[in-house]
């Protein structure tokens, strides 16, 4: 399948809001010790994989692979609940951002158990990171580049 349309061109100004946000998430999961860059990874194949958004989850198991991400813990993503090899932070960044992306409502109960794992200031981040990358797998199920063609930066 061939992308229909070029959005990075065609709409720079749209599309550098997206970049703008990943840059944030970036420099502040870098600097996390909790949420790190490597469990923001997961989140988004987590997140691609429930959006069944192809090219990112291409995009996103490369980006894992480069970061020294296991395939045994790439391929157990969809099953995390049963796997034992996540940690504590990861199954909770991970089941957060399930629920922000069925759209499900946030009980009391989840928020403060959420909140004690990873903190306030994470828990934003997280928030956004997750709305993130529901935006770009929605853009990129609109346009659909080709499948494959991402090559991770090193």
């Amino acid at each position: 399948m061939t992308l229909r349309v070029d959005y990075f061109s065609l709409a720079p100004d749209a599309i550098q809001i997206l970049m703008k946000q990943e840059a944030y998430l970036r420099d502040h999961f870098s600097a996390s010790d909790t949420v790190t860059v490597a469990t923001w990874e997961l989140v988004k194949l987590r997140v691609s994989q429930i959006n069944q958004c192809a090219f990112c989850v291409d995009m996103h198991s490369k980006d894992a692979l480069e970061l020294g991400e296991s395939n045994e813990r790439l391929i157990g993503l969809s099953a995390w609940r049963d796997m034992p090899m996540y940690t504590e932070v990861e199954r909770t960044a991970l089941a957060w951002a399930e629920c922000l992306t069925a759209g499900q409502a946030i009980d009391d109960q989840t928020y403060k158990s959420t909140v004690a794992v990873l903190g306030e200031k994470v828990l934003i981040d997280l928030t956004v990171a997750v709305n993130a990358i529901n935006s770009w797998n929605r853009v990129v199920k609109a346009f659909k580049p080709e499948v494959g063609s991402y090559k991770p930066q090193k």
